[in-house]
């Protein structure tokens, strides 16, 4: 894999800390299920997508938003600790830092809910001023766990300046018409694929249907992750299934967000979509065979670059 000279990543997007409880099977409605481990770590998808991407040797930058309390402060001790760029994350002196419920099971799958707090305040304004003087073709990674608003201002800004924009469409919702035509890459799940494009998932056909019709709204490239059975790319001159890597999970929390940190990197050094798709997908594998967040992240010296 190529490892040239690097393009700067621009992460935008939620810090949180996660709580979690591990459990043998996921609580059904009004169920209380009894739990084994508990434990605490460093999250959020811009946060993770940032680890993801510093620990395999990226230059990553972050722009966030926490409160003033010891939840922010440890986070950004953890950021800087991974060597990202924390110089463009504001305080919010009105809200808390945001905080993650979640419940992992035996086979690894989650539930989770969220407080966004000081992530939910993320403006518009702050987001201009924090691009203002980032090298132009800088590759920029976005979520949806701040205001819509804002991350709509960051593609503008994008355009602007001839960025790279990943867009993770999470927590699923719908977006508008005008954000698809400045997106470089969407990468979503099989729920948020669906959500989007209107075509349910049940298959790779079903996959490339929905695929379709996302680039018909002015997407250049998709990559819809399906799990176990790998990454669905496609863009107007061709598709294809990027398998992926077999191993036995542990915990599912932050596969895709390892995946769009690790390919973001394979991408700033030079490679193609679909080496840095399998980069991306050999990254999330060895990150859901571990407990945690952005503690699952994988090192530069685990992955052949």
């Amino acid at each position: 894999m190529n490892t040239s000279a690097q393009i700067p990543i621009v992460v935008i997007g939620s810090v949180n800390t996660d709580m979690v409880v591990k459990t043998s099977t996921l609580p059904s409605r009004g169920e209380t299920v009894i739990g084994g481990q508990f434990f605490m770590s460093a999250g959020g998808k811009g946060g993770n997508q940032a680890v993801a991407a510093a620990r395999l040797g990226g230059n990553v930058s972050m722009i966030a938003n926490l409160g003033t309390d010891v939840f922010g402060d440890s986070s950004i001790n953890k950021l800087k600790s991974e060597g990202i760029n924390c110089g463009a994350i504001s305080r919010d002196k009105n809200q808390a830092s945001g905080i993650a419920l979640i419940t992992v099971d035996e086979k690894g799958e989650n539930h989770i809910a969220v407080a966004p707090g000081s992530n939910s305040t993320l403006t518009p304004h702050q987001i201009e001023c924090a691009l203002t003087n980032i090298p132009n073709g800088s590759l920029i990674l976005l979520q949806l766990e701040i205001p819509l608003i804002s991350v709509d201002k960051a593609i503008e800004i994008a355009r602007q300046k001839n960025c790279k924009v990943i867009l993770d469409p999470a927590p699923a919702q719908e977006l508008p018409t005008s954000l698809y035509s400045g997106i470089f890459l969407l990468t979503p799940n099989e729920t948020e694929a669906e959500i989007l494009s209107g075509q349910s998932i049940q298959n790779e056909h079903s996959a490339r249907a929905a695929a379709k019709l996302l680039l018909e709204r002015g997407i250049e490239n998709v990559a819809i992750t399906l799990g176990s059975q790998g990454v669905l790319f496609a863009n107007k001159q061709n598709d294809q299934l990027i398998q992926a890597t077999e191993v036995s999970a542990v915990d599912s929390t932050a596969a895709g967000d390892c995946f769009n940190g690790s390919l973001a990197v394979a991408l700033s050094r030079g490679n193609s979509l679909q080496q840095s798709i399998a980069f991306g997908c050999k990254a999330a594998a060895v990150s859901v065979t571990r407990l945690g967040a952005q503690d699952s992240m994988p090192h530069k010296y685990e992955l052949e670059m």
